[in-house]
């Protein structure tokens, strides 16, 4: 299985912004789609709060969709390139 690092976090997956053009915005890459959105959105958003919160996590889902749409971007899942193969 191959694995992404993160710190001391190893994860399968990594997230990111890919933007209008199609190309993969590497700034934003994370170990999780609310983590690329913490990214995306510039006013702070307390993480605790937006994993017990349903009403801060909507609050910030908003935001984080009017910026996305704004600017023509989605967050998608980016699986980890195969370092052993080839």
């Amino acid at each position: 299985m191959n694995s992404v690092r993160f710190g001391d976090q190893i994860v399968s997956a990594a997230w990111t912004v890919r933007d209008s053009n199609g190309q993969l915005l590497p700034n934003f890459e994370a170990p999780s789609r609310l983590d690329v959105g913490r990214k995306v959105v510039p006013t702070h958003y307390d993480d605790f709060r937006l994993r017990v919160s349903h009403s801060y996590r909507e609050i910030f889902d908003r935001a984080l969709a009017q910026i996305l749409d704004r600017k023509g971007w989605q967050i998608v899942r980016r699986d980890p390139v195969d370092t052993a193969a080839g």
